[in-house]
């Protein structure tokens, strides 16, 4: 390859991280949320992804039901959702639910309403950004926005002008109100996940189906 196509290859890629890097919101503890006082600086490996949690001392085996509560999309001034137009949260708000649920109903019975080993388990959907249209998609067709996106898939990163969607995730013991778990999360697809790339909403919904598995997991 010439060196002057090195050269603007290096140039693009260069780019491509800095504006990405930039175009990314990080998640806080909002303060709009119940836990919010009791969620602490996540310091594990995961803390990319959860960078806030509460965790009480738990025996999750001992639950057998869950009770899920509406999701909420959260209005406090500290929201992470820009210029997001409402019909666009509820849409997450909507698909958040399902999803969650569907997950939680392949671990526990699906209760209406509290009793003993029954955990309540509160959504709050806190932020989102759309995929870039046409960037976000041709960075995966282009030399230098595949070299940005095989490097962020191994690390684990955000894909170039990908949508992300954060949220919050507050699990209460539905007989005594106490709270058991609590966390802020980021998620998204893989930097390399091509499909996830189309539709503005595609890479939030592919980040909720993510973090839906991620919360089953945990409660094992």
């Amino acid at each position: 390859m010439p060196k002057k196509n090195v050269a603007s290859l290096l140039f693009t890629a260069a780019a491509v991280l800095t504006l990405a890097a930039c175009a990314g919101v990080q998640p806080v503890p909002y303060t709009g949320i119940p836990s919010s006082s009791q969620l602490q600086q996540n310091r594990d490996d995961d803390s990319s992804k959860v960078p806030y949690k509460y965790t009480a001392p738990v025996v999750w085996s001992r639950y057998t039901q869950v009770l899920l509560d509406p999701v909420v999309v959260y209005q406090g001034s500290d929201n992470q959702f820009g210029d997001m137009k409402g019909d666009d949260r509820a849409e997450l708000a909507d698909y958040m639910g399902k999803t969650f649920s569907e997950k939680l109903a392949t671990r526990f019975q699906l209760a209406k309403q509290p009793g003993p080993n029954t955990l309540r388990v509160k959504l709050t959907l806190t932020g989102a950004e759309k995929t870039t249209p046409f960037v976000g998609q041709f960075m995966h067709f282009d030399l230098a926005g595949n070299l940005y996106n095989g490097v962020q898939s191994v690390r684990g990163g955000q894909g170039a002008f990908s949508g992300s969607v954060s949220y919050a995730v507050e699990i209460y013991d539905s007989s005594n109100g106490h709270l058991l778990k609590a966390y802020i999360s980021k998620q998204y697809p893989n930097a390399m996940n091509l499909v996830a790339a189309f539709g503005s909403l595609g890479a939030a919904k592919t980040g909720l189906d993510k973090g839906a598995d991620g919360l089953v997991a945990q409660l094992h």
